[in-house]
Parts: structure tokens; sequence; C-alpha cells
């Protein structure tokens, strides 16, 4: 190949590898487009499971959502979790994060708290699987703030039942 050929070869993959590296840009900015994300969850509650109200666990299965944003404080209205089946939960009154704060989505039933960092899904049955599920938070628009897929095996590798996401 002479050197003339080989100069050609190398721009045109170089300006292949850019268009790659700049369409990648989009969907990662996507992923984070959200001030709002998954920090966490606790999907396997400490202890046998048990969903009942009064002496079940589910209030030890929780998801913990942070403000990732600097600046600007976020009311959790409107914002909805759902898990791979479409088990699901919408904040349907006002939580407001500050900046660098987090909120506890625990299960079970409970008095709301703002100051404890704590709001309950008023239902005792789990809504994370033990062996493996997918995390859905969505905007009050619609659109999806943040997705996390996990399994038992590959992901809780201490197998304390906990998984963080986002530090």
């Amino acid at each position: 190949m002479n050197i003339r050929h080989a100069l050609t070869a190398t721009a045109t993959a170089a300006s292949v590898l850019a268009l790659g590296l700049v369409a990648a840009v989009p969907a990662q900015a996507a992923e984070y487009s959200s001030s709002l994300k998954v920090k966490g969850v606790q999907y396997d509650a400490p202890g046998s499971d048990s969903n009942k109200c009064s002496g079940g666990n589910t209030k030890n299965e929780y998801l913990t959502i942070k403000n990732y944003s600097r600046t600007a404080t976020v009311n959790l209205k409107g914002y909805v979790v759902k898990d791979a089946t479409g088990n699901k939960f919408a904040f349907k009154s006002n939580h407001n994060l500050q900046p660098g704060d987090y909120i506890k989505l625990r299960g079970n039933r409970g008095t709301d708290s703002d100051a404890n960092n704590v709001v309950y899904r008023q239902n005792c049955n789990f809504i994370w699987n033990n062996d493996k599920d997918t995390i859905y938070l969505y905007k009050p628009s619609g659109a999806r703030a943040d997705v996390h897929s996990y399994t038992k095996k590959a992901n809780d590798r201490d197998g304390n039942g906990y998984i963080t996401f986002h530090g």
C-alpha cells in the first residue's frame, strides 16, 4: 500500500471512529438528562420475606432516589417508579428534594416524612424480585429519567440484598 492510500485509509477510519463517538454521546446524555436518579435498591429485605402488614419486612425493601443536581430542587410529585412486570408507584404528594438530597421509597404502610427522607408505598407487597428485575423511574412528563436492570448473581457480589447504581 502506498503512503497516499494509507493516509486516506487512516483518515477514513478516524472519521468513522469520530462519527461513532458522536453518535454514542446523545444516548449517554439522554440517560443523564434527569437530576433524579436511582441511587440504589434494597431489593431483598433482610430476613425471611413476609408481606404481612403487621410484622412483615416489606418496609425493609426500599429504593433510594437522589437529586444529583447541584442547584435545583426537584419535586417528586408526578414521578413514577415501575418494575419489569408493571408494578408501579406514583408519587402523588409534594416531596421536594434539595440538591444532593435523597428519599427512600419503602414498602409497607407508614407516614411519609420529608424530614426523615421516607415515602411509604402504602402497600405490603414486595415490588422488587429477589433474583432479577428492572427498575424504571419516569418523570411527570412520562419521559424516562433512569433505568437499571439487575440480577442477584451479577450485581450483588456480597449477597446483602443491596445494589448501588449511582454513587
